[in-house]
C-alpha cells in the first residue's frame, strides 16, 4: 500500500488547490454551493493527476533508474511491476471521470472536457512534448491554467484574464526554477534527468527565471491597482497584499539560485518556513481587505 500511495503522489494534490481560487477571488469561499462543486473538481482532478504520474513512472521507468533521486520511485526500483502500474493508472483514470460525471451536474461536461484535455496533453508531454526545450515548462504552466478554468467552470464562476495571466506566470517561473535544478544535477554529476536537459544551462536558467519572476511581481502589482479590480472587488488597498507576494517570490529566487532546493515546489511549499509565511499572510491580508 505505501509503494501505491508512493506512485499516485497524492502530496502533488497540493498543487489542484488553484481551483478554489477562482472561489476566493470572487468571495465564495464561504458559500456551500459553490464549495461542494470545487471539491468534487478537486478530486476528480487529482485523481486524473495520480493516473497521469502513473504513466509517467512506467514511460520514464528506465531513465529514473539512474537519476539519483527518482530511482526510488516504486516502478523504477522494481516495488511495483509495469503491469500493475497501469491497472492503476485506468482506475483512477475511471475514479476521476466518475466522480465528475456523478457528483457534477449542469458543468459535468465541461469539466470531463477540460479534465480530459488535461489528460491527453500530459500523454503526449510524457511521450514527446517533455523533450523538446521550453515546450516542457510551457506545457506545466498550461495545466495550472486548466485547474483555474476547472474550479470556474465547476462553481460557474467567471474567470478574469488577471487569473489566468498570473497564474500562468507564476507556474511558468516554479516549472524554470524546478527545470534549473535538473541542470545542476547534470553539471554537477552528468546524469540527465531529461532528453532535453542539454539545451538548457546555468546563465539561461537563471535569465529565465528573473524575467519570468520579475514580470510575475509586476502584473500582481498592476492587478491590485487596475480600476476593473478595485471596482469589482470594492476596495482600492489590494495593493497592500503585494508585500507577500514580492517576500514570497523573492524567497523561492534564493532557494533556486543559493540553496538548489526548488526540484519540488510541493515540498517547498511544505518545508519552508518563509514561503509558508508569505502565503498565509498573503491569504490572510486578501481575506481581511476583501471579505472584512
Amino acid at each position: 500500500m505505501k509503494n501505491i500511495i508512493l506512485l499516485l503522489r497524492p502530496h502533488q494534490w497540493l498543487k489542484n488547490l488553484f481551483i478554489f481560487l477562482p472561489l476566493f477571488f470572487d468571495r465564495h469561499l464561504g458559500e456551500i454551493s459553490y464549495i461542494l462543486p470545487a471539491i468534487v473538481a478537486f478530486f476528480a482532478y487529482s485523481f486524473a493527476a495520480s493516473s497521469i504520474y502513473c504513466f509517467n513512472d512506467i514511460y520514464d521507468a528506465e531513465a529514473d533508474r539512474l537519476h539519483p533521486k527518482k530511482c526510488k520511485r516504486p516502478i523504477a526500483s522494481g516495488a511495483i511491476s509495469k503491469g500493475m502500474g497501469y491497472v492503476i493508472m485506468v482506475v483512477m483514470l475511471l475514479f476521476s471521470l466518475a466522480t465528475a460525471f456523478i457528483f457534477l451536474h449542469e458543468t459535468k461536461w465541461q469539466v470531463i472536457g477540460i479534465i480530459a484535455f488535461y489528460y491527453l496533453m500530459n500523454i503526449a508531454y510524457c511521450i514527446k512534448l517533455k523533450q523538446i526545450a521550453l515546450v516542457d515548462v510551457f506545457v506545466i504552466a498550461i495545466g495550472f491554467v486548466l485547474r483555474i478554468l476547472v474550479g470556474g467552470f465547476a462553481t460557474g464562476i467567471w474567470i478574469s484574464h488577471w487569473i489566468v495571466l498570473m497564474t500562468f506566470l507564476l507556474a511558468l517561473f516554479l516549472a524554470f526554477a524546478k527545470r534549473r535544478d535538473d541542470v545542476v544535477i547534470y553539471s554537477e554529476t552528468g546524469v540527465k534527468a531529461r532528453k532535453n536537459i542539454n539545451r538548457y544551462n546555468l546563465e539561461f536558467m537563471n535569465q529565465a527565471i528573473a524575467i519570468v519572476a520579475s514580470i510575475t511581481m509586476v502584473c500582481y502589482i498592476m492587478y491590485t491597482v487596475s480600476d476593473d479590480v478595485i471596482t469589482r472587488m470594492k476596495t482600492p488597498y489590494l495593493y497592500a497584499t503585494s508585500i507577500w507576494v514580492l517576500a514570497g517570490i523573492i524567497r523561492y529566487l534564493q532557494l533556486t539560485i543559493v540553496d538548489v532546493k526548488s526540484g519540488s515546489p510541493t515540498k517547498v511549499l511544505m518545508k519552508d518556513r518563509f514561503v509558508q509565511a508569505c502565503i498565509l499572510g498573503w491569504i490572510l491580508f486578501f481575506f481581511i481587505i476583501i471579505y472584512v
